[in-house]
């Protein structure tokens, strides 16, 4: 079951109504020349309003709409070129009853020629207004090209430039000595004739994937779109970022000013191009579980189900009036889907579930929550073939694939915590899972503490990696999130994510180790007691145990208070002096400005090697100089006093 990407008209978003919108427009004056904007990020269904738009005349013989897609034409020479001949080609094939035409379709494309041979000639300087140059401009070129001809010598491509020459003189006629304002409007007259004689009341080009393109090419391409801008019964819809064609106009025009009073000239540029823009609204809360619960519910029943049809109807009607609605519920999704409503159970639960944090975390775009969807399924199905599919729940899966897609720091710190568990659990997240219910619970009943946070268990409870998950508002909704993970094995999940990060490699090798990893953790008191039996260590298992717990505490990233697994790795470096030169590594991998001063103390009781005891002494000499960290700074002194006092 996987989502496709492609543009549809098939309307999950409620879009119809900006296309029914501008169909209404482009029907009410046929005959006046228009350019409209469909603007959104990419991947907001800008595509498929254009599909809905082409479908909306279908039954117009007297309307042609043609597609045009920049994106495709981004290696051509010329994008105005090929923009310009795609409409007239596309006319011609369109519409036979031209072949009686012959004379009107030879005029236009000999007008067309114009451009083709300024390029091919000498690389004209296309005029801003049209592209068209003057005759007199390619006379000029062609005396020019016929003075360098007579001293072959200094030419590699004679022939080449003989065959440019006799194009241009074949272009020309004598006596021809129209302006550009002139040759405009005759290229206009010629395509104005030319859908009289083919019959169209109104062309309609459909623009697409500009955004995407190059500046140049997208800035040809609207410079083509100028051509037409004054022509009777010609409109334009384009479809495009609208930053992005800024970007581009600024890329392309590099030297002009950044503003004219207080507008920008990139988007006056686009302004004065775009006639009537219409913007694709981000999707809010709702609207994301009405739009995850259509697309999994039409992957499992089919999109061409009459039942499914029916959803689609009642969703529409809800995304009329989103700000009244909740989204699809269990009793709706029933009436409309009679005997296939099971089927949607799995899509009503998951839209719940995740819907809130995928409409803020994709910014309600719809192709982010379809690659987001796609890579949960895909997921799903991964498990299953490599055999532990049993093990994988679909909602548990999406949920710490939020915290993978939306809080990358959060997951980590769970993958890696997880990753070496002997069970698979992350026990800080269950306390927090915990305390979030008890203070909510207390906080409905009125009853929580004056001046705590909710879910707050108190200092005594907390350690540097819960602080600052508390701290954090968007974690803590995470977190409020069903299913809760406590008493969860998560290394199935973890190992179904490894298609980015492999969390499991330091652990993977360790075997019966990790269980020592996990004694490392313990408090100082507690971890002094395993010296002897760390010292039944052979030096590659003291080695992966090292490795193992470093991971798990870089992983934490808080370093004001001493992190858990440090009184550890001091008891294993103490039993296995082989590893002093790894835990000066350790220390030297850590990020001076978050430093508590516990970074100091501890170590030399264990680094007695001269060479570990040189590198610990520069090392306090730097962070006896930070700027940045008073309290390191003053016990890194302290400490190289007690050094110097001790030799």
């Amino acid at each position: 079951m996987i989502l496709t990407d492609n543009e549809t008209r098939v309307d999950l978003l409620n879009n119809e109504a900006i296309a029914t919108t501008i169909i209404e427009l482009l029907r009410a004056r046929p005959d006046h020349p228009v350019t409209i904007g469909v603007h959104g990020d990419w991947g907001a269904g800008k595509s498929s309003v254009l599909e809905m738009i082409e479908a909306g005349f279908a039954d117009k013989d007297e309307v042609l709409c043609l597609k045009f897609n920049g994106w495709r034409f981004q290696g051509f020479e010329d994008a105005k070129i090929a923009l310009i001949e795609g409409i007239v080609t596309g006319l011609v094939e369109k519409r036979p009853a031209l072949n009686k035409a012959a004379a009107a379709v030879k005029d236009v494309f000999r007008r067309i020629d114009w451009l083709k041979v300024a390029k091919r000639a000498g690389g004209l300087a296309l005029t801003a207004f049209t592209g068209i140059p003057t005759p007199d401009q390619i006379g000029a070129i062609v005396g020019s090209l016929e003075a360098v001809m007579a001293d072959p010598a200094k030419l590699a491509t004679k022939e080449n430039l003989s065959t440019a020459i006799d194009e241009v003189k074949a272009v020309l006629k004598p006596g021809e000595t129209k302006n550009v304002p002139e040759e405009v409007e005759a290229f206009r007259m010629a395509f104005d004739q030319l859908l009289k004689d083919a019959g169209i009341k109104q062309l309609i080009v459909l623009i697409d994937d500009l955004d995407r393109c190059l500046p140049d090419t997208a800035i040809e391409t609207l410079e083509a779109i100028r051509l037409f801008v004054f022509t009777a019964r010609t409109a334009f819809v384009v479809a495009a970022d609208e930053a992005m064609i800024e970007y581009a106009v600024r890329k392309h025009f590099p030297d002009l000013p950044d503003s004219t009073g207080p507008r920008d000239y990139a988007r006056n540029y686009l302004e004065k191009l775009i006639q009537v823009p219409f913007r694709i609204p981000a999707l809010g809360e709702t609207e994301t579980r009405i739009y995850v619960t259509l697309l999994l519910a039409g992957a499992e029943i089919g999109e061409n189900d009459a039942d499914y049809a029916n959803l689609i109807g009642v969703a529409r009607e809800k995304l009329k009036r989103p700000w009244t609605s909740g989204g699809l519920d269990a009793a709706t999704v029933k009436t409309a889907l009679s005997k296939q409503a099971e089927k949607a159970n799995n899509a009503l639960a998951l839209s719940d579930q995740i819907g809130p944090i995928l409409a803020s975390g994709t910014k309600g775009n719809p192709r982010q929550i379809k690659r987001f969807l796609n890579t949960l399924l895909l997921r799903e199905r991964t498990a299953a073939a490599r055999g532990f599919g049993d093990d994988i729940k679909l909602p548990v899966l999406a949920k710490l694939m939020l915290a993978e897609r939306f809080i990358p720091r959060l997951f980590e710190q769970i993958a890696f915590v997880a990753a070496v568990h002997p069970q698979g659990l992350c026990e800080d997240l269950e306390t927090l899972e915990k305390g979030l219910a008890t203070a909510d619970g207390k906080e409905s009943q009125g009853g929580e503490r004056k001046g705590q946070r909710a879910g707050e268990p108190g200092p005594a409870l907390d350690n540097a990696v819960l602080t600052e998950w508390r701290s954090s508002e968007t974690v803590c909704d995470w977190a409020r999130l069903s299913p809760k993970l406590s008493g969860l094995d998560l290394r199935p999940y973890l190992f179904v994510t490894k298609d980015k990060k492999d969390y499991f490699g330091p652990v993977s090798v360790l075997g019966h180790l990790a269980g020592v990893v996990e004694k490392l953790f313990s408090g100082k008191m507690t971890v002094q007691g395993y010296e002897a039996e760390l010292k039944q260590l052979v030096q590659p298992e003291a080695e992966k145990v090292f490795e193992a717990v470093r991971t798990k505490i870089m992983s934490t990233g808080t370093f004001d208070t001493k992190p858990a697994g440090v009184d550890g790795l001091v008891v294993l470096v103490k039993a296995q002096p082989g590893l002093q030169g790894r835990l000066m590594d350790f220390l030297e991998a850590l990020p001076s400005g978050k430093c508590g001063p516990w970074a100091v103390s501890g170590w030399q009781g264990v680094i007695k090697d001269a060479e570990c005891a040189a590198r610990l002494t520069k090392l306090l000499g730097e962070w006896s100089k930070v700027a940045n960290n008073p309290g390191l700074k003053a016990s890194a002194e302290a400490a190289l006093k007690d050094v110097k006092g001790g030799r």
